[in-house]
């Protein structure tokens, strides 16, 4: 029990002085707000580690973080090979093209309002279809490789950039687009240099929030068909054979990517969209 309670003991210690920490003025800085949540996650795994030591839990119910690194670190050869065919191959091939997919198919909307009453109402209950259920339909159609995940990932991430793209293009206000007029501008003219540069914020709403349906799209689809690779493979082969320490290495290296993908299309919308106000400051 002295694991467990010594990892209890240092957590709310380390709870207290970061809400402290926050409240205090160098709290502003940016080297502290990346301390901060830095310094909550290292306590939740030592929390972690402290109870299922503490309490003897299985390996089979939760290992232990030690126990994670130590698959990881034991299987990195195999980890790279479900990275690359999960993540670029499926996930990200799938991103970009139902991504700019969605982005095109806006802007032919926004310039036909039949298009805007008719097909945003399709998107939206094709939006709401469970990726349990399209997966293996579309395994069906595209076979086992990663061109079907890529499929699935593609009518994942389209509708939500969809919605958010021609939600942004629609945000001028009359008298922006009146000025455009007053110009003589074209409408071609008014898109790359007014309703575009304006839609960027909605647009990237969209892509940051497709970042984490493309890599749950991926994995899933894995589950309904997949070659001897892939992390949705993996983790279901693993499941089967109690290897839960591998399970929970394939599920970090996805969290990894995923946040790295994430902070990637962060990284990419501070720098498109300096100038707006939800920037300013940051």
């Amino acid at each position: 029990m002295i694991w467990f309670w010594g990892s209890v003991g240092f957590w709310l210690a380390a709870w207290a002085f970061n809400a402290w920490l926050a409240r205090q003025k160098v709290a502003r800085g940016r080297a502290v707000r990346l301390f901060i949540p830095a310094l909550f996650g290292v306590t939740l795994l030592i929390l972690w580690e402290g109870v299922v030591r503490g309490l003897k839990v299985p390996g089979v119910i939760l290992p232990a973080p030690t126990q994670i690194w130590a698959a990881i670190g034991g299987s990195l050869p195999m980890l790279w090979g479900d990275f690359v065919q999960t993540i670029l191959k499926g996930a990200l091939s799938g991103y970009v093209m139902g991504c700019g997919a969605a982005v095109v198919t806006a802007i032919i909307i926004d310039r036909s309002p039949f298009l805007q009453r008719g097909l945003l109402p399709v998107g939206n209950f094709v939006a709401a279809l469970p990726v349990v259920g399209i997966a293996p339909i579309l395994v069906m159609w595209f076979g086992f490789d990663w061109h079907s995940k890529a499929a699935v990932v593609v009518v994942m991430v389209f509708f939500p950039v969809l919605v958010n793209t021609v939600a942004g293009l629609a945000d001028t206000d009359r008298m922006q687009r009146d000025q455009m007029a007053t110009w003589s501008a074209s409408y071609g003219q008014s898109l790359l240099k007014l309703r575009l540069p304006a839609a960027m914020p909605f647009i990237f709403n969209g892509l940051k929030i497709a970042t984490t349906l493309a890599l749950i799209g991926a994995i899933v689809a894995e589950f309904f068909g997949s070659p001897v690779r892939g992390m949705g493979f993996r983790i279901s082969t693993a499941v089967g054979q109690l290897s839960l320490d591998l399970v929970w290495a394939e599920i970090a290296v996805a969290a990894l990517a995923g946040s790295a993908f994430y902070g990637l299309v962060a990284g990419i919308e501070r720098a498109v969209t300096f100038w707006h106000p939800s920037q300013r400051g940051r």
